[in-house]
């Protein structure tokens, strides 16, 4: 039996295709700017004519080719996605070294030590940059590819969400490996790990979106333009002369894709993690 739609759900369909329409439009306006001639761009801003692609096919992948022309637009997405593999892979093994200390093992200020790490979720990202640079330029770091991936690794958010999966792993388990004989470094990468699947594939993805989309921490300690990232190069190619928007909205849509992808594929995984964070549920 159906159920009927009332006014109120009606209500919330509405608020709820208008919030999408807010999100989808820009994003369609940018992906039909990209197949379509420069002159075009600017045509038809005020009517639908505006969201649809050239008339031309012929025009539709020339700007990509323009751009990829004009750029090293694969060498800034293979640096993205070098970033982005090794910083998510980083933060998997770093924030869940952590998580599993504060879950299974006992120290002495381990809830003192704790209460700070949830207080840094409270600091803004912004605050910390200088100081952040200041010692990577002490230590010899800047214009380096570790410089990108390495001060950003240990997150508080991360380690606590590691740590409430943990939780969530009876301790008969851990206790009946420690009788057969398993170390520490086994009890983890064997057992942990293994039944925290949903943690590792959010930690994982949400790592791997960050680095894609960091803009403001690699333009800082690049200087090299070889090793620059999508996020970066997007605002040389912005300010190059000539300036070709339809260039900029294919360059913008290309760095958007790969999350897309990444997204469809791990969202599942994404919703079971962030679901069961604050109760340690898998």
């Amino acid at each position: 039996m159906k159920k009927k739609m009332g006014p109120l759900m009606f209500f919330e369909y509405v608020l709820l295709f208008i919030l999408a329409a807010m999100f989808i439009f820009p994003m369609l306006w940018m992906i039909v700017s990209a197949m379509k001639s420069n002159a075009e761009v600017y045509t038809n801003l005020s009517s639908f004519k505006a969201f649809l692609p050239s008339l031309n096919p012929t025009n539709w992948f020339k700007t990509y080719q323009e751009v990829i022309e004009r750029f090293s637009i694969w060498t800034y997405l293979l640096n993205s996605i070098f970033y982005g593999i090794t910083f998510a892979a980083g933060s998997i093994i770093v924030n869940s070294l952590a998580g599993f200390a504060f879950a299974k093992i006992n120290f002495t200020g381990k809830k003192i030590i704790f209460g700070f790490l949830l207080a840094l979720l409270i600091i803004p990202m912004e605050t910390v940059l200088i100081p952040q640079f200041t010692i990577v330029n002490a230590l010899g770091l800047v214009n380096s590819r570790i410089a990108v991936i390495l001060p950003a690794m240990a997150s508080a958010f991360n380690i606590y969400l590691f740590r409430n999966f943990f939780i969530a792993i009876p301790e008969e388990i851990i206790e009946s490996a420690k009788i057969d004989g398993a170390n520490i470094v086994k009890i983890f990468f064997s057992i942990m790990l293994p039944m925290s699947k949903p943690a590792v594939a959010t930690v994982g993805v949400l790592s791997f979106i960050g680095s894609w989309n960091d803009y403001i921490w690699p333009l800082m300690v690049l200087t090299d333009k070889s090793k620059f990232s999508m996020q970066v190069a997007i605002t040389t190619i912005n300010t190059t002369q000539p300036v070709y928007i339809n260039q900029v909205m294919a360059v913008l849509t290309i760095s958007t894709i790969p999350l897309i992808i990444i997204y469809i594929v791990a969202q599942k995984y994404i919703l079971q993690g962030l679901g069961g964070s604050g109760t340690g549920i898998k």
